[in-house]
């Protein structure tokens, strides 16, 4: 009875303002769930079956939605006798589209499991090269030793013995494809495959070249030269056109993609279009200013360090970074860090310097000696934690 049945909408799974693509993919979801075929025996997927297909004959016609929207399901209460389930009349609905893609779902073809016969481009090939820094910052030329696929020249790249040709697949007539025709809970569904016999060719080979084995292709050691273009990155790729697998029924041949791997720099290292490196430079250097040595990319130059320069203080090496991939003549910068390094082992001569210097610059060593002499001025020291603990236990 009309009262017992579930609102359409909410056995679809969608709101009452969905629209006729939303209805669709909601209805093919369902539909492929509760299939008979893919739950055989189950009484309860098959009810469920039945109620999505009767809502979406409903809803996916616009004046049956409308009745249905304005009186329910009182709307189609006595309708055409025996005309679907229940007594409901699909005669409406149109379901082609949607079980051409189930049962291709189901059954391993359908629609999008056609094959063409047209030409078409062969697959890429991927491949890695390592370079270094340098080479990555000014570009290079490599050579990739591979082995690639080549029409077969005995045969001629038909696969067949040399004075035989392939014949017409006798199980699909040349097409490529093959019918079949599925069982269904709505009758007899023709579905469309890839013909297994040819594999979509449409010919057969009865006598196979020897030197291919009726492939119609050899392998081939070959070198490929690839130039690997200036300011390439670490992961980037160089494409070469038509270096890869042989193209079908004429088609061209695909791609070889490189990919570049490159070495890790023990100075330099690189964001984007720029060079960062730290220099280490002498307190007397820092102090006075000179002229030191900064390696880059394109070999060393002298840079000024001004005095008075603080450790970590940066400079910038305009052009001295990596050119633009579009454009070679545009360059990013080089950024250097000078970092301070305080001497380990100094010479007694170099350590009486030092003092001599520290009083003409403040006397910071004798300061510090005046300090702590206050400290134990009348015998007295400032407790410090360990004496305040240690007294404490002899108490």
């Amino acid at each position: 009875m009309a009262e017992s049945k579930r609102d359409y909408y909410e056995v679809l799974g969608v709101s009452k303002d969905a629209d006729d693509a939303t209805l669709k993919k909601a209805y093919r979801q369902v539909a492929k769930k509760y299939h008979p075929d893919m739950n055989p025996g189950d009484a309860e997927a098959e009810k469920k079956f039945k109620e999505a297909s009767e809502a979406y004959a409903v809803l996916s016609d616009p004046e049956k939605r409308r009745q249905y929207d304005q009186f329910g399901h009182a709307a189609f209460e006595g309708g055409a006798g025996g005309g679907g389930f229940g007594g409901f009349d699909f005669s409406g609905a149109d379901f082609s589209d949607i079980f051409g893609d189930i049962f291709g779902d189901l059954f391993g073809g359908g629609r999008r499991g056609r094959a063409s016969q047209g030409p078409m481009k062969g697959m890429n090939i991927r491949k890695s090269v390592r370079i270094t820094f340098e080479e990555a910052i000014f570009g290079c030329e490599k050579e990739l030793d591979m082995v690639l696929k080549d029409p077969c020249t005995k045969c001629g790249g038909t696969g067949a013995k040399p004075g035989t040709s392939p014949e017409t697949c006798p199980k699909c007539g040349g097409k490529g494809q093959v019918v079949y025709t599925q069982q269904s809970f709505f009758g007899m569904v023709q579905n469309v495959q890839t013909c297994p016999e040819c594999n979509g060719t449409g010919k057969v080979i009865r006598e196979k070249c020897s030197d291919c084995g009726g492939t119609g292709y050899t392998s081939n050691r070959k070198k490929i030269a690839v130039t690997i273009p200036a300011g390439i990155d670490n992961g980037q790729s160089v494409r070469i056109r038509e270096k890869g697998e042989p193209g079908v029924n004429g088609g061209p041949r695909g791609d070889l993609l490189v990919e570049v791997v490159v070495s890790r720099h023990p100075i330099f290292q690189r964001q984007d279009m720029h060079i960062f490196s730290t220099v280490p430079i002498s307190f007397a250097q820092a102090a006075l200013g000179a002229d030191v040595r900064v390696k880059t990319v394109d070999g060393e130059v002298i840079y000024t360090v001004k005095p008075g320069t603080r450790t970590d203080t940066k400079v910038r090496l305009k052009g001295k970074g990596v050119p633009s991939l579009r454009n070679s003549s545009v360059r990013g910068d080089h950024y250097v860090t000078l970092v301070i390094q305080t001497p380990e082992h100094l010479s007694s001569e170099a350590k009486e310097a030092l003092r001599r210097f520290d009083e003409l610059s403040g006397n910071t060593l004798q300061s510090a000696e005046s300090t702590a002499g206050s400290e134990t001025k009348s015998g007295k020291k400032k407790k410090g934690f360990m004496d305040k603990l240690k007294e404490t236990f002899d108490d």
